[in-house]
C-alpha cells in the first residue's frame, strides 16, 4: 500500500522567521563591511583622501631643509610649529628630523605641526692641554676628533715646546673636525743685549746682529758732547735680556751745528 505525500509547490516555501531575519542581518553585514573596505582602500590607497570634511592630510617632510618642509605644510592647510634643533650625527644641519603629527595623519585645518629639526654632528669640547709637550698636545686634539692645523711659538719662562694655549681656548664647543692652533713655548729670553753706545753705526749693527738680535729704528739727534755718528741712546738697554731676533733701536748723534 502506497502512502502519498501532500507537498506544496515550491513557490510556496519559507524559511522560519527566525533564520530569515539572522540571513538579513548577515548580509546586512556583508555588504556594509565590503562598502567600509572598499572606501578605506580607495582612501588610503586608491586616492588618499581626508575622511572628514575640512581635514587635511599631514605630508611626509622629514628629510626636507626647515624651509621646504614649512612650504608643504603650509600648502597643505597646516601651520608650523618650531621645536627647536637637536645634535644629529648624520643628518645635515636645517634638515627635518622629526615631525608631530606623524605623515598620513588626517588633521583638521589650521593644526600645527611641530618640526625638530638636525643641528648637525655633537659639538666637541676642546681640551685643555696647556703643560703638555707640543706633540702629544696634538695628538689629543686628533683623539678628540679635532685638527690640530698650526703650531706657533711665543717666547715665555717655560721650557721650550711646551703648550701655553690652544686657539679657539679650551671648553670652547667646536664641530668635529675643526682646526685648533697650538701655541708653544720658544722658552725664556736669554741673550742679553749688548752695550752700543759710543760705537758707531756700523760697528753697532755688527754687533747686535752678532748677538743674534736685530738693528731697528736709527734716529740722528743734535747732540752736544759727543762725537758726530757715534751711538749716545739704545733701546733695549744694554744688559737686558731679549729673546732671539729681538729688535734694537739706536740714537746716534749728529754735529751740532
Amino acid at each position: 500500500m502506497r502512502v502519498r505525500r501532500h507537498l506544496p509547490p515550491l513557490d510556496q516555501w519559507r524559511l522560519p522567521v527566525g533564520i530569515e531575519r539572522d540571513a538579513a542581518k548577515r548580509w546586512t553585514l556583508y555588504v556594509a563591511s565590503a562598502v567600509l573596505a572598499g572606501y578605506l582602500t580607495a582612501y588610503l590607497i586608491v586616492f588618499p583622501a581626508p575622511l572628514l570634511h575640512g581635514h587635511d592630510v599631514v605630508p611626509r617632510v622629514v628629510g626636507l631643509t626647515v624651509t621646504e618642509a614649512s612650504g608643504e605644510i603650509q600648502k597643505a592647510g597646516l601651520q608650523v610649529q618650531d621645536g627647536g634643533a637637536e645634535p644629529d650625527p648624520t643628518t645635515p644641519q636645517g634638515t627635518v628630523i622629526w615631525q608631530d603629527p606623524p605623515a598620513g595623519v588626517s588633521a583638521p585645518a589650521g593644526l600645527r605641526v611641530t618640526l625638530v629639526s638636525s643641528d648637525g654632528p655633537p659639538k666637541i669640547p676642546v681640551p685643555d692641554v696647556s703643560g703638555l709637550e707640543g706633540g702629544l698636545s696634538q695628538r689629543l686634539l686628533a683623539a678628540a676628533g679635532l685638527a690640530a692645523a698650526a703650531v706657533e711659538s711665543v717666547q715665555a719662562a717655560s721650557p721650550p715646546g711646551i703648550t701655553m694655549l690652544t686657539r679657539p681656548p679650551a671648553g670652547s664647543l667646536l664641530a668635529p673636525g675643526a682646526a685648533v692652533t697650538v701655541v708653544v713655548s720658544r722658552g725664556a729670553p736669554t741673550i742679553p743685549v749688548p752695550d752700543v753706545l759710543g760705537m758707531s753705526q756700523a760697528d753697532a749693527r755688527t754687533r747686535v746682529e752678532l748677538e743674534g738680535l736685530q738693528l731697528g729704528t736709527v734716529t740722528r739727534r743734535r747732540t752736544a758732547g759727543a762725537n758726530p755718528g757715534t751711538v749716545v741712546a739704545q733701546k733695549p738697554a744694554a744688559g737686558t735680556l731679549a729673546a732671539p731676533g729681538t729688535v734694537v733701536d739706536i740714537v746716534v748723534a749728529r754735529s751740532p751745528q
